[in-house]
C-alpha cells in the first residue's frame, strides 16, 4: 500500500494540511488555528474544525494578510513542494485588486527630511524664545 494521496476526486485531505501544502500559511499550526477560530469558509460554510475533509472542487474562502483569498481546490497536494508545485494545487478566483504603494510621507508617517527636522528645530526654538519673554 502506498502512503501517497491518490489525485482522483476521492481523494480527500484535512484542511489545516491542505492550506499548509498549497503554502496559504507558513506553519500547519498557524493553518490549524485560522480553521479554529473560524476565518476559513469551505463552499459558504464555516469550518470549524482543522481536520474537515476538502476535496477537489471545493471553494475556500479565508484571509491572508490584509485580503480575503477565494480559491478553488484542484488536487490534493502530497507534500508541502516548492511554490511552483503548490500553485498547481489550486485556481485562484479572489479578484485582482489594485496595488498602491502607500507614502509614509503623505500619512504623515515616517523619518522627516534633513529639511524637515530643520524646520521642527527651528520651530521649538522659537517656541522657547517666546516663553521666556
Amino acid at each position: 500500500m502506498s502512503d501517497a494521496p491518490t489525485h482522483t476526486s476521492a481523494a480527500k485531505q484535512r484542511l489545516d494540511k491542505w492550506l499548509w501544502h498549497a503554502r496559504f500559511y507558513k506553519t500547519r499550526g498557524l493553518a490549524s488555528k485560522m480553521v479554529s477560530a473560524g476565518h476559513v469558509r469551505v463552499n459558504s460554510d464555516k469550518a470549524s474544525k482543522p481536520a474537515h475533509s476538502v476535496k477537489p472542487g471545493d471553494v475556500l474562502t479565508f484571509p491572508q494578510g490584509d485580503q480575503i483569498r477565494v480559491v478553488r481546490i484542484e488536487r490534493i497536494g502530497a507534500r508541502r513542494g516548492p511554490a511552483p508545485e503548490a500553485q498547481t494545487l489550486y485556481t485562484d478566483l479572489t479578484e485582482p485588486q489594485e496595488k498602491v504603494p502607500r507614502s509614509p510621507k503623505f500619512e504623515g508617517k515616517g523619518r522627516p527630511t534633513k529639511r524637515d527636522r530643520r524646520m521642527i528645530d527651528l520651530d521649538r526654538q522659537r517656541g522657547l524664545n517666546d516663553s521666556s519673554q
